[in-house]
């Protein structure tokens, strides 16, 4: 099995080239839906972040708002706060899915996307890394797209969220693979398809 990153910054399509690995055969999942899942109600990851952030944090129903918790971390830079607390925990359960996968099928193509993969050097259990770029320009637009702000806030929020993360310049620097997401569809298609022939080999190679 060969285990793969996929990562970059923010609003750069990361889960749009995901899925393109994803149609291709790769299995795959995402840190940001397993975060989701360990911090609903009852995981000890919500006890933890509840304690540390309050329970303004909370929804009517006592689910966690993620909108109110991010603006708590970004806006009052306890981001490192939050992601010690949550990113341990998630990396486990990485690991654990990958040795479910290894088990289902030893031939496997295993596909980990994480916003934060390098700041949290989990991308030094995997074989491979894959580095999602895109212009600043498509990244707000992107961002305006997915939370209706305006062009001036989404600009804003972008800029002082990407302060939280490694440049993609640097991330570029140490991956395997670096895909430019600044086009459409069949731009990002054209670059997929060769990433997918060689991590193929990749794989093969391990067996």
């Amino acid at each position: 099995m060969l285990k793969v990153g996929l990562t970059g910054g923010v609003a750069c399509g990361k889960s749009t080239i995901l899925a393109m690995f994803e149609r291709r055969g790769a299995f795959t999942i995402r840190a940001d839906e397993i975060a989701h899942e360990l911090m609903r109600p009852g995981q000890p990851v919500y006890d933890k972040v509840v304690a540390a952030f309050g329970a303004g944090i909370l929804e009517s129903d006592r689910t966690i708002c993620r909108p109110r918790l991010a603006e708590l971390a970004f806006g009052h830079d306890r981001i490192s706060e939050l992601n010690a607390l949550v990113h341990p925990e998630v990396i486990r359960y990485q690991e654990e899915w990958l040795e479910h996968v290894r088990w289902r099928e030893q031939q496997a193509i295993a596909i980990v996307e994480a916003a934060l993969m390098i700041e949290a050097n989990a991308h030094k259990r995997l074989d491979k890394l894959i580095v999602v770029t895109c212009s600043d320009e498509e990244r707000v637009r992107r961002f305006q797209r997915r939370t209706g702000l305006d062009a001036d806030s989404a600009r804003v929020e972008v800029e002082r969220r990407m302060k939280n993360q490694l440049p993609e310049s640097e991330k570029a620097k140490i991956a395997d693979y670096v895909i430019d997401n600044s086009g459409d569809f069949e731009f990002a298609e054209k670059q997929v398809g060769p990433i997918w022939g060689s991590l193929r080999q990749d794989e093969a190679k391990n067996r």
